[in-house]
C-alpha cells in the first residue's frame, strides 16, 4: 500500500523529507526549464497516464510527482495544457466518488480482510489527493486572474490580452460543484467514522472560506452554490461547527459582501439535512459577543447586523426559539445592532407565526411571544438614537404593509407614528410620515374615514346592541378592541365578521381621490345590515370605535403637518404633501384646508419642493374632464387669501406655459365666466375670471378673445351681485395683450374709461371692496390709456368735487386750521377718505407712470444707437462689433453722458412736479398737500374718525415717497403717528409705509432707525408682525444696516404671537447663510442686551440657544469662547456671568475649543463662586468627555477637578468673608450700645446692662426686669446687623461666629451675680432707666 497522504498547509510543503509513512514529492521536475513542445508532451503523458491507468494511480510515486510538478508551474502552462490538466483531475474524481458505494458493499461482505482495507485506504488516499490538487489548482488560477486584473487597472494597453481557447469559470463551478458532492456522499465508509479527518475537513472548509473572500467568485451562481454546499455540508454533517462559526465570524467583520451568501449558505445548510445546528451555533455566537465591541468596530457591526436580519428572513422559527439570546444587545451602545435587532423583529412578527397547526398551548405561547416582540417594537420608538427610532417605524410601515398589525394595536401605532412627527432627528419624522402614509393606504377600517361618517353608523350599531343584549348596559361594550379570537385570528387579519361594513379594506387603493361616500353613509345609517350574533355585533362596535379612533388621530395631527411644510427640510415637506395627498384621498377632516397651505411652496428655493406641490396641485386639481378641473381651479381661486392667490396665480402661469392646463380647461373656465354653464353664480364667475387673469400672465392673448365679455358682465349688473367681480375685470384689462390694448382703445376705449371712471367716482360699490376696486381701475387706467394723466386729473377733480361744492374748499381748510370738528357733519367721511385715496394713489401711479415712460425712452435710444452702429458698419465695412471713430470721440467728450444727464433730469423735474409742483406755482395733487398735512397734524380731529385718519396717513406716505423734500419735511409727524395713534391699522399702514420710505430715502430714513425698531415692541399684533417682516426685508436686502438694536428682534424669537415667533425665526434662519454668517458677529452685542433687559430666564435661554445653533463653523465657535470669556472680566453682575455661561454651555466645542476655554480659565476663575456658573462649565465638560480623544480626555479631566477645586475654594472664602463681617458687625454695634449709655449709672449696673445685650440664654439670676432688658438689647443688635443675623442663625456651627458669643457667656455669669446683689435695692429706679434707655434707642 502507498504511504498515506496528509494535507500540507502549502503546496511546497509536499517536498519536504516525509515523516513516518507520508506521501511526498520526492523527485519533482522543473518545467520550467523545458521547451514548449517538451512541456507538451510531459503534459499529454501525465493525461494519458492518469486517464489510461487505474484510478488509483496518482498515489503512485512517479505519478505523483509529475503532476505535483505541473501544479506547482501551474502559472508557465498554456491554456491547452492547463485544460488537459484540469480535465483529467477532475473525471478521474468524477468517476472515483460512484467507486466509493462499490468499494463499501465489498467491505460489508469481507470484514477484516487486508486487502479489503488496502483498496479502502487507496481510495482514501487517491480521493483526498484529486481534492488536494483540484483546489491547488483553483487558487493557482485565480491568483493569475486577479494578478491580470490589477494589472489591466494600473496600465491599460492598446493591445487586447490573449483570448484563453478554455473557460475557467465553467471549469471552476465544474471543480467545486464536484468537491461539494464528493461530501455529500457517505464519506463513512472512506474514513472510517462519520466524523471525518480532521485534517481533511480542515483544509476543505479553510479553502472554502478563502475562496469565499473574492466577490468576483460569488458572483458566479454556480461557484457560489457550490461554495455554500462545501460550507453546509462540514458545519453540519460532519460537526464541524465551531471552527465554520469562527471562520464565518471573521468573514463577515471582514467583508460586507459575504453577508448574504453566507446566510444563503447557513439557510441552505439547514433545510437540506435539516438540522438548524449552524444557525443556531452562529446566533449564540452573536449573543456572546461584547456590546461594547461594536461600537468600536462600525463596520463590523454593520455587517453582524445584516447577517441576523438575512438569517431571520430566511430561517424565521428557528430564529424566533432563540431571540432571547440577542435580546440583551438592545441594552448596548452600537445604535446598528440595535437597528438590525428591530428589523429582525419585524421579520419574526410578519413570518415566524404564520403556522396555525399544534396543540392550543404551544399556540398561545407563540402569541405571548408575537405580542411582546411587538411591544419591544413600541419601546424601541423611544431609542436614545434617530436611527433606531427611524428603523422602527420603517419596521411598523413593513408590518402594516404584510397587515401584521392586529386592530388592537393599530391606533397605538398610529399615536406613536404621529407623535415622532415632532422628533427631533429628520429621519424620523421622515420615517414616521411614510408610516402614516402605509398606515392610511392599508387601514383595516374602510376607503373613506371622516369623523362623522364613523360616529352615525357607530351609533347605528351601538343601538342594535342594545337591542341584542336589553339586560345589560351600555357600559358593557369594550372600549379598547379585543385582542385575539374576538377581532382577529392570531396573526394580525381581520375576521370574516366585519366585511359587511369593512370590504374592500385590503384591496388596492389608487392614488387617485375616493369618491363622495355621503350616499353610502346615509344608506347604512338609514338601514343597519345584521351582522350575526351578539359577540360579532360586540366585536364589530369594538372595530368601529377603534375607526373613530384611528380618524381621529390622524385629524389631530393636521396642525403639525402645517408646521412640517414649513421645515427647513426639503423631505419633510415632500412626505408631508404626500401625506396629505393620501389623508385627502381618505376624507380625513381639515386635510382638505391643509393641503391648500402648500400653494406658497411654489416660490421655494429647492427644485424638489417645487415638483412635489407642483405634483400635488396636478393630482388635486387636474382632471380628464375640462369641466371638473375649470370647476376646481375657479373654486380654489375664491376660497383663497391674498397669499395663496399669488401662490396659484405662478403655478396655474406654470401649467399653462407646459401645457398641463388644457385649452379645453381654458374654454370651460370661459363658459363659467359668461354664464354658458347653468347654475354658475356671480361668485363662480369671478372666480373663472380670476384663474384666467392667473393664465393670461403667461399667454396674454387669452383674454383678447372674449373683451366684450369682460366689459359687459364685469361691469354690468353681474358686477352688484359680485363686487370683487368688477376688481377682478380691472385685472383682466391689466393684463391684455399690446395688441389687444390697442383694439381696445379704437374700438370701445371711451366706453371702458367711462366704465373706470365711473367705477372710481360713483358709489354703487361698497366701502370695504370699493378701495381695492379703485386701486385697480387706477392701474389699468395708466396700463392701458394713452394719455393717463388727463384722464385721472379728471377723477381727482370728481372726487373732489364728490367731497364738497367748489367754493367749499377753503372754508373747509380754514376751519381745519381752527380745530373745528363740527365741519364733518357737513362733509362725509368716507366721501373725504375716498378723496384722499384717489389723490393719493393717482399720484404714485403718476410716479410709475413717469418711470415706465424713462425707461420707454432708454430702450428706444438704445435700440436706435444699434441700429445706427449696424448701418455705419455697413457702409464703412467694419464690423458690428467695432466702435465708430466718431463715437469714441464723443465718449470721450462726455456727449453720450449728457444725453443721460438730461433724461434723468426731466424724470427728476417730472417727479418734483407731482407734490411740490414748479417754482411758480403748484400743480392738482400739490395743491392738496397742505390741506392734508393739517388735517393729519390734527390729532384730536383725527382720532374722532380712525377711518380718515387711515386714508390721511396712507395719502401722506405716498406722498412722502414721491418727494423727498416732502419726505425730510414730515418725517416727525410720521413717527409721532407711528407711535401714538390708537388705531392698530393706522400704525400696521404707517410701519409698512416706512419700510418703503427706507428703499427710495434710505439716507433720511438712517437717523431714525432706532424708532423703526422700536414698531417691535407694539401691543398689536398686527403692527409687530408687520414690523418684523418690514426690517426682515430691508436687512436681508442690504437696504439698512444691521445696527445695535437687533436685540429688539431677538426678543421677538419669544414672541407670544407664534407667527411672529416664526418670522424671526425665518429672518435669523436667513441672515445666517448670508456671508460670513453676521450672527456671528451680533451675538456678543444681542448677549449684552438682552443681559439688561428684564426677560425671564427660560425666555433668555431659548433666544440665544437658537442664535448659537445658527452658527456652524468651527472656527467661528472657538473664537465666540474666546469673546465670551474676557467678557467675565467686564462685569460683575452674578446675573450677567450666569448668561454669559450659559451661551458657553451651547456652543458646539472641538478640540481646539475646549483647549481655549482651558487657557482663559484666568479670565473667569473669579466667577466660579456661582453654583449656576459652576453647572454650566460642568454641563461643558460633561458635552465634550463624549467625542474627546484618550489623550483630551485625561486633560479634560484635569480640568473638572480644577473647575470643582476652585468651587470650593470660593465658597469657603466667600463663608469666611461673610462671617468676619457679621463679627465686625456685632463688635460695632456693641461699641455703640456702650457709648449711648448714661454715664452717671453706676458700675455695676452699667456692667449688667451691657452684659444683657449680649447675653440671650444665660439670664438664670436676673430679675424680670434685666431679662426684658436684655431681650431689648438682643433685639437692637439684630437691627444693627441687619440682614447679617439671619446668616449667623444658620452657621451657628463655625467657630468664627462662635467664638465672642462663648467668651460673652463666659462673663456673665460673674457679672450677674453682682447685679443681683444690687437689684432689691434699686428696682424700681433701674427698671424705670432701663426703659428710657430703650425709647431712646
Amino acid at each position: 500500500m502507498a504511504p498515506h497522504f496528509i494535507f500540507p498547509r502549502t503546496l511546497p510543503d509536499l517536498e519536504q523529507l516525509p515523516e513516518g509513512n507520508r506521501l511526498c514529492a520526492q523527485n519533482p521536475i522543473d518545467i520550467s526549464s523545458l521547451r514548449p513542445s517538451e512541456l507538451e508532451e510531459f503534459v499529454k503523458g501525465v493525461s494519458f497516464d492518469l486517464s489510461d491507468k487505474e484510478l488509483l494511480c496518482v498515489e503512485e510515486q512517479d505519478v505523483f510527482d509529475r503532476v505535483y510538478s505541473l501544479i506547482r508551474g501551474y502559472s508557465a502552462l498554456t491554456p491547452s495544457c492547463k485544460s488537459n490538466l484540469v480535465e483529467s483531475l477532475r473525471s478521474n474524481l468524477s468517476v472515483l466518488l460512484p467507486s466509493v458505494d462499490s468499494v463499501s458493499r465489498l467491505s460489508q461482505g469481507q470484514d477484516g480482510d487486508s486487502q479489503v482495507l488496502d483498496r479502502i485506504g487507496s481510495h482514501r488516499n487517491a480521493f483526498k489527493i484529486y481534492t488536494f490538487f483540484l483546489f491547488s489548482v483553483i487558487f493557482a488560477e485565480e491568483s493569475t486572474v486577479s494578478t491580470n486584473h490589477n494589472s489591466k487597472v494600473v496600465a491599460s494597453s492598446r493591445k487586447k490580452n490573449p483570448i484563453n481557447s478554455w473557460n475557467w469559470g465553467l471549469q471552476r463551478g465544474r471543480i467545486l460543484g464536484l468537491i461539494a458532492n464528493s461530501l455529500e456522499i457517505n464519506l463513512a465508509l472512506l474514513f472510517g467514522s462519520s466524523d471525518l479527518d480532521e485534517n481533511y475537513v480542515s483544509f476543505i472548509t479553510r479553502s472554502a472560506y478563502s475562496l469565499f473572500e473574492n466577490a468576483m467568485l460569488l458572483k458566479d451562481s454556480e461557484t457560489k452554490g457550490a461554495l455554500c454546499r462545501i460550507i453546509g455540508a462540514c458545519a453540519t454533517k460532519y460537526h464541524y461547527l465551531a471552527q465554520s462559526c469562527a471562520s464565518i465570524m471573521h468573514l463577515v467583520h471582514k467583508y460586507d459582501f459575504v453577508v448574504t451568501h453566507i446566510a444563503d449558505a447557513v439557510a441552505d445548510a439547514g433545510k437540506k439535512y435539516a438540522d438548524g445546528s449552524l444557525a443556531s451555533s452562529l446566533i449564540r455566537e452573536l449573543g456572546r459577543a461584547n456590546p461594547k465591541d461594536y461600537v468600536k468596530d462600525t463596520s463590523g457591526a454593520e455587517n453582524v447586523g445584516r447577517l441576523m436580519v438575512e438569517l431571520a428572513d430566511r430561517l424565521p422559527k428557528l430564529l424566533s426559539t432563540n431571540i432571547g439570546l440577542l435580546i440583551p444587545h438592545f441594552g448596548g451602545d452600537s445604535y446598528k445592532i440595535r437597528n438590525a435587532l428591530v428589523a429582525v423583529l419585524g421579520k419574526l412578527v410578519a413570518k415566524a407565526f404564520k403556522d396555525v397547526e399544534g396543540e392550543l398551548s404551544s399556540k398561545s405561547v407563540r402569541l405571548r411571544t408575537k405580542q411582546a416582540m411587538l411591544e419591544i417594537l413600541l419601546e424601541r420608538c423611544r431609542d436614545v438614537s434617530a436611527y433606531t427610532r427611524s428603523r422602527v417605524l420603517q419596521v411598523w410601515a413593513e408590518l402594516c404593509e404584510e397587515h401584521s398589525v392586529s386592530i388592537g394595536l393599530w391606533n397605538e401605532v398610529a399615536e406613536v407614528a404621529t407623535g415622532r412627527l415632532e422628533d427631533k432627528g429628520a429621519i424620523v419624522r421622515k420615517s414616521a410620515l411614510n408610516l402614516l402614509i402605509m398606515m392610511l393606504q392599508h387601514n383595516p377600517f374602510g376607503p373613506q374615514l371622516r369623523i362623522a361618517s364613523f360616529e352615525a353608523t357607530l351609533d347605528q350599531y351601538k343601538k342594535k346592541l342594545k337591542e341584542l343584549e336589553p339586560d345589560s348596559t351600555l357600559e358593557s361594550v369594550p372600549d379598547v378592541v379585543p385582542s385575539g379570537s374576538e377581532t382577529g385570528n392570531g396573526d394580525g387579519e381581520i375576521d370574516d365578521s366585519n366585511s359587511e361594513v369593512t370590504q374592500d379594506q385590503h384591496e388596492s387603493l389608487t392614488d387617485s381621490s375616493v369618491p363622495n361616500m355621503e350616499e353610502n353613509v346615509i344608506q347604512k345609517d338609514s338601514c343597519v345590515p345584521d351582522v350575526g350574533n351578539l359577540e360579532q355585533t360586540r366585536a364589530l362596535v369594538a372595530s368601529l370605535e377603534a375607526g373613530l379612533r384611528f380618524s381621529k388621530c390622524i385629524a389631530a395631527a393636521m396642525p403639525t403637518l402645517v408646521q412640517l411644510m414649513a421645515s427647513s427640510s426639503a423631505t419633510d415637506v415632500e412626505n408631508t404633501i404626500l401625506l396629505l395627498m393620501r389623508c385627502r384621498q381618505f376624507q380625513i377632516d381639515g386635510s382638505e384646508s391643509c393641503l391648500r397651505k402648500m400653494l406658497p411652496l411654489v416660490f421655494s428655493q429647492d427644485k424638489s419642493i417645487y415638483e412635489a406641490v407642483e405634483n400635488a396641485f396636478i393630482t388635486i386639481y387636474m382632471r380628464k374632464s375640462a369641466v371638473e378641473t375649470a370647476k376646481n381651479l375657479l373654486n380654489l381661486a375664491i376660497e383663497s387669501n391674498i397669499g395663496d392667490l399669488a401662490a396659484l396665480e405662478f403655478i396655474v402661469s406654470v401649467l399653462v406655459s407646459k401645457g398641463d392646463i388644457t385649452n379645453a380647461a381654458i374654454s370651460a373656465l370661459w363658459d363659467f365666466f359668461c354664464f354658458n354653464v347653468s347654475g354658475t353664480t356671480a361668485e363662480q364667475s369671478r372666480g373663472a375670471l380670476s384663474v384666467l387673469c392667473m393664465a393670461a400672465k403667461s399667454q396674454p392673448e387669452i383674454l383678447g378673445s372674449h373683451l366684450p365679455d369682460i366689459i359687459d358682465i364685469g361691469f354690468g349688473r353681474w358686477a352688484k351681485a359680485d363686487p370683487l367681480l368688477a376688481r377682478t375685470a380691472c385685472v383682466a384689462l391689466q393684463r391684455l395683450s399690446q395688441e389687444d390694448k390697442r383694439k381696445l382703445l379704437s374700438s370701445n376705449g371711451s366706453r371702458v374709461f367711462t366704465t373706470l371712471q365711473n367705477l372710481v367716482t360713483g358709489f354703487w360699490l361698497p366701502e370695504n371692496i370699493w378701495y381695492a376696486a379703485a386701486d385697480r381701475a387706477i392701474a389699468a387706467i395708466y396700463m392701458i390709456h394713452p394719455t393717463p394723466e388727463t384722464l385721472a386729473a379728471d377723477l381727482v377733480k370728481n372726487s373732489l368735487s364728490s367731497v364738497f361744492d367748489s367754493s367749499g374748499g377753503e372754508d373747509l381748510q380754514d376751519e381745519i386750521d381752527g380745530g373745528n370738528a363740527t365741519v364733518l357733519t357737513t362733509v362725509q367721511v368716507a366721501k373725504l377718505s375716498r378723496y384722499l385715496f384717489v389723490v393719493s394713489h393717482v399720484a404714485m401711479n403718476q410716479l410709475v407712470y413717469i418711470e415706465s415712460c424713462l425707461r420707454k425712452i432708454q430702450k428706444q435710444k438704445v435700440s436706435k444707437e444699434k441700429e445706427l452702429a449696424e448701418q455705419t458698419a455697413q457702409v464703412n465695412g467694419t464690423k458690428p462689433g467695432e466702435t465708430p471713430k466718431e463715437n469714441g470721440i464723443s465718449a470721450e467728450l462726455g456727449l453720450a453722458a449728457s444725453e443721460d444727464a438730461i433724461l434723468d433730469t426731466l424724470s427728476e423735474r417730472a417727479e418734483k412736479e407731482i407734490v411740490s409742483g414748479s417754482l411758480d406755482e403748484k400743480y392738482l395733487i400739490g395743491h392738496c398737500a397742505p390741506f392734508l398735512l393739517k388735517l393729519c397734524r390734527n390729532f384730536s380731529l383725527m382720532q374722532k374718525y380712525p377711518v380718515l385718519q387711515a386714508s390721511g396717513m396712507l395719502a401722506l406716505c405716498r406722498f412722502m415717497i414721491i418727494d423727498a423734500n416732502f419726505c425730510d419735511a414730515n418725517l416727525q409727524l410720521l413717527f409721532t403717528v407711528v407711535e401714538s395713534a390708537p388705531s392698530e391699522i393706522v400704525r400696521s399702514n404707517c410701519t409698512i409705509a416706512l419700510g418703503d420710505l427706507a428703499v427710495r430715502f434710505p439716507n433720511l430714513l438712517e437717523p431714525w432707525t432706532e424708532n423703526m425698531y422700536s414698531r417691535l415692541r407694539d401691543p398689536s399684533v398686527s403692527v409687530r408682525k408687520n414690523a418684523v417682516l418690514v426690517l426682515s426685508h430691508l436687512i436681508l436686502n442690504d437696504m439698512m444696516k444691521v445696527k445695535g438694536y437687533i436685540n429688539e428682534m431677538a426678543i421677538r424669537l419669544e414672541d407670544e404671537e407664534e407667527r411672529i415667533s416664526n418670522l424671526a425665526r425665518l429672518f435669523f434662519h436667513e441672515l445666517s447663510k448670508k456671508g460670513n454668517n453676521p450672527v456671528y458677529n451680533l451675538l456678543p452685542d444681542i448677549l449684552g442686551k438682552l443681559s439688561n433687559q428684564n426677560l425671564e430666564r427660560e425666555s433668555f435661554c431659548n433666544i440665544m440657544q437658537f442664535l448659537i445653533g445658527s452658527i456652524k463653523k468651527d472656527k467661528q465657535m472657538e473664537a465666540l469662547v474666546e469673546k465670551l470669556c474676557n467678557r467675565f472680566s467686564g462685569d460683575t453682575d452674578i446675573r450677567q456671568w450666569e448668561h454669559i455661561s450659559y451661551c458657553l454651555s451651547q456652543l458646539a466645542f472641538t478640540e481646539k475649543g475646549i483647549k481655549k476655554l482651558m487657557e482663559l480659565f484666568k479670565t473667569y476663575e473669579h466667577v466660579l463662586l456661582v453654583d449656576s456658573v459652576v453647572d454650566h462649565f460642568k454641563a461643558i465638560v460633561n458635552k465634550t468627555k463624549k467625542f474627546a480623544k484618550p489623550e483630551l480626555k485625561s486633560c479634560i479631566d484635569e480640568f473638572e477637578d480644577k473647575l470643582n477645586k476652585f468651587h470650593m475654594e470660593k465658597k469657603e472664602q466667600e463663608v469666611t468673608a461673610r462671617n468676619a463681617q457679621i463679627h465686625q458687625q456685632k463688635i460695632g454695634c456693641m461699641d455703640d450700645i456702650s457709648v449711648t449709655q448714661n454715664p452717671k449709672e453706676d458700675k455695676a449696673e452699667s456692667e449688667t446692662t451691657e452684659e444683657g445685650e449680649v447675653i440671650d440664654s444665660s439670664n438664670e439670676g436676673m430679675s424680670p426686669s434685666e431679662n426684658d432688658m436684655s431681650n431689648s438689647g438682643h433685639v437692637d443688635s439684630d437691627e444693627c446687623s441687619g440682614a447679617s443675623s439671619e446668616v449667623t442663625e444658620t452657621e451657628q456651627g463655625d467657630d468664627e461666629d462662635q467664638s465672642p458669643e462663648v467668651s460673652a457667656r463666659g462673663t456673665s455669669k460673674s457679672k450677674a451675680k453682682k447685679s443681683n446683689l444690687k437689684a432689691p435695692k434699686s428696682n424700681n429706679s433701674a427698671s424705670t432707666r432701663r426703659n428710657t434707655k430703650s425709647n431712646r434707642r
